[in-house]
C-alpha cells in the first residue's frame, strides 16, 4: 500500500509569539519549531497501516529550509522517503494555493490513502485537507478517531465523533484522513531511528518541478489576504470577594454581578 502522510512545521505551543512591524505576520526569530501535533496522529497511523499491510510511506511538507528537521523527525519515526516543497515564491500562500503545490506533487505519485492532521494549530483554518482532496478528485473523511480497511483493503471504514456520537464512513481508496487525537498515540523517533533518517531519501522540490509558476502561488495569488494580526486584549485581574460568612460573600457577588458586571 503507497501511503501519503502530510506534515506541516508550526511554532511550539509554549512559545510566546510577537506581531512582526508588518503587523500581518508574526517574528519567526528565536521560535522553536515542532512538527502540528495533529499531523503526529496522522504520521503515526500511515506507519501503522504500512506496518500491518505491507507498503511505503512518503511525508510530504511544504515550507523553508527549516521545515526539513519536521521531515527528518517523520523519518525517524518510521516514514520511508519525504518530499520536501521549498521554493521562496511560496511565501505568503494561502490554503487554497498550498493545497495547489501539494496537488501538483502527489498527483504525479502512486498513493492509496494520504493522512494529515485534522488542522494546524498555528492558523486554525481547516482548508488545506478539504481543497487537496477536492483538487485531486477524491473523497475526503475528516476527524478519524478509528480506522478500519474492508473489502479485501480497498474500501476504508472511519469512525468520526458527532455531537456526542460516533458516525461510520465509508468511502473507496483513494482517499484522503484527517486525524486528531483519540485515533492513536504517536510514537517517539528512537535513536536507530534517527541514525537510519539521516540515510533515508528526502527530496526538495521547486516550482518548476511542479510545472507551478510564482503568479500561481504565494500572496500574490493567494484569495485570503491579511489586513492585519493584533494580539488578544489583557485580560483584567480577578477579584477576591471578601466576607466573613458564605452568605455574605454570596451577596457581595450577587452586588458585583448586577452592579460592575451587569450581567444580572
Amino acid at each position: 500500500m503507497n501511503i501519503i502522510a502530510l506534515v506541516k512545521q508550526v511554532p511550539d505551543t509554549e512559545t510566546i509569539i510577537k506581531i512582526a512591524p508588518d503587523k500581518k505576520s508574526i517574528v519567526t526569530e528565536g521560535i522553536k519549531w515542532i512538527i502540528n501535533p495533529y499531523d503526529e496522529f496522522g504520521i503515526e497511523e500511515a506507519i501503522r497501516t504500512k506496518e500491518k499491510f505491507g507498503g511505503q510511506v512518503t511525508v510530504i511538507g511544504l515550507g523553508p529550509q527549516r521545515v526539513t528537521e519536521a521531515l527528518r523527525t517523520a523519518l525517524a519515526m518510521g516514514a520511508d522517503k519525504a518530499i520536501h516543497i521549498n521554493d521562496p515564491a511560496l511565501e505568503g500562500s494561502d490554503s487554497l494555493t498550498v493545497a495547489k503545490a501539494l496537488a501538483a506533487v502527489i498527483k504525479g505519485m502512486e498513493y492509496d490513502i494520504i493522512f494529515t492532521g485534522q488542522r494546524g494549530i498555528d492558523d486554525d483554518m481547516w482548508m488545506v485537507n478539504i481543497a487537496l482532496a477536492e483538487l485531486l478528485g477524491i473523497p475526503h473523511i475528516s476527524l478519524a478517531i478509528k480506522i478500519e480497511f474492508v473489502n479485501d483493503h480497498k474500501t476504508i471504514r472511519v469512525h468520526r465523533p458527532v455531537e456526542g456520537q460516533t458516525v461510520v464512513v465509508e468511502a473507496d481508496l483513494p482517499v484522503l484522513v484527517t486525524c486528531q487525537k483519540g485515533l492513536n498515540e504517536p510514537r517517539y523517533a528512537s535513536l536507530p531511528g534517527i541514525m537510519k533518517a539521516k540515510k533515508k531519501p528526502l527530496e526538495v522540490k521547486k516550482l518548476s518541478d511542479l510545472g507551478l509558476d510564482a503568479s500561481q502561488v504565494g500572496e500574490a495569488a493567494s484569495k485570503l489576504k491579511v489586513l492585519e494580526l493584533s494580539p488578544p486584549p489583557e485580560r483584567k485581574p480577578g477579584k477576591i470577594i471578601e466576607g466573613e460568612t458564605p452568605e455574605q460573600k454570596a451577596e457581595e457577588l450577587a452586588r458585583l454581578l448586577h452592579e460592575e458586571a451587569k450581567v444580572i
